[in-house]
């Protein structure tokens, strides 16, 4: 009889084997099989373009992140169906540079909206802020099908003619003109080289934040911040705020390198900036949460795990390749 028992644990011991070296097995294969080794940074013709009423053509071709630089900040501002709040994330941003410009006229910038694939009014929306204030000033970028936050921020900075690169989300969470404090922050530590990523911060909000979250989001939060520093960033308290300020070489080579096209993509970024050893500031920012996020609940917090977990895995098998050449 326990020769019998000894017999079952075994083959059951066997078989459970098996099953975590096929689960195994077929996890490492769709890994290879949907790896991009490098990053995907094609175009559509009409991407290549603004609109400019000033050219008979009436469009412009955007430059490239690899030209000199001809204004001191690019603002970058992803938008998948934000004709409802981007028009107050505009007005403040606008009334800002705007009077930022007025005591400074040395200072210059430009503003560019990415349409990612919206289905409503994004684009004639933010192309009202190109009329009343110039191409020169607001360009809009409308993709041809939704890439994600991620692939939009990216199309936008690699547009970019900016000494400086922000990119801000469109709701308008963040109080734009908290830029100022960012700008101080790359200063204090810039390189000779040149390469410094600053974050806008929320950490210190999170004791107010959990107070109004149920205890399972609170678990899902935590749970994501522990993955985020196990598996890819640390010394970073708050990765996902959407307000970050690049310099020119650290856009350029960072989103050159860039793979992560969804809500993980800012770990993916400070991943790479880790690897390359680019300093990496945090500053804390005045952020109220808006109605309307494009985040579902739990469903998106678990997509970002997926996220983790394949940044670190395919850099670490060298699937997905990071390169030091910028151009």
């Amino acid at each position: 009889m326990d020769g019998l028992v000894e017999a079952t644990l075994f083959n059951l011991l066997l078989f459970l084997a098996f099953i975590a070296v096929l689960g195994l097995t077929v996890m490492v294969v769709a890994v290879y099989a949907t790896t991009v080794p490098n990053p995907d940074l094609h175009r559509y013709e009409s991407e290549k373009y603004f609109t400019d009423s000033k050219k008979e053509s009436g469009r412009s071709e955007f430059p490239s992140i690899s030209d000199p630089p001809s204004v001191d900040l690019t603002v970058v501002v992803p938008a998948y169906n934000e004709q409802e709040r981007l028009p107050v994330m505009m007005d403040e941003a606008m009334e800002y540079l705007e009077e930022r410009q007025k005591t400074n006229r040395s200072f210059s910038y430009e503003v560019i909206v990415v349409d990612d694939g919206s289905s409503d009014k994004t684009t004639p929306t933010a192309l009202k802020y190109s009329e009343k204030y110039g191409t020169d000033k607001v360009r809009v970028l409308t993709l041809e099908k939704n890439r994600g936050k991620g692939g939009a921020v990216r199309l936008g900075m690699l547009s970019g003619r900016g000494r400086q690169l922000l990119f801000a989300d469109a709701d308008g969470a963040s109080k734009f003109s908290h830029v100022e404090k960012l700008e101080a922050e790359l200063k204090k530590i810039n390189t000779e080289e040149n390469l410094v990523v600053v974050c806008g911060s929320r950490a210190h909000l999170e004791k107010e934040s959990v107070a109004q979250r149920s205890l399972f989001r609170t678990f899902l939060m935590y749970g994501f911040h522990f993955l985020v520093w196990f598996l890819c960033v640390r010394g970073v308290k708050d990765t996902q705020c959407g307000f970050k300020l690049l310099t020119r070489p650290a856009a350029e080579l960072l989103f050159r390198n860039l793979h992560v096209n969804r809500w993980a993509f800012d770990v993916d970024l400070l991943y790479l900036a880790q690897y390359f050893r680019i300093p990496i500031g945090e500053v804390a920012i005045t952020w109220h949460e808006i109605e309307g996020t494009k985040m579902v609940p739990v469903w998106s917090w678990l997509q970002m795990g997926r996220d983790l977990f394949l940044i670190r895995l395919r850099y670490m098998l060298g699937l997905w390749k990071i390169s030091s050449k910028t151009s």
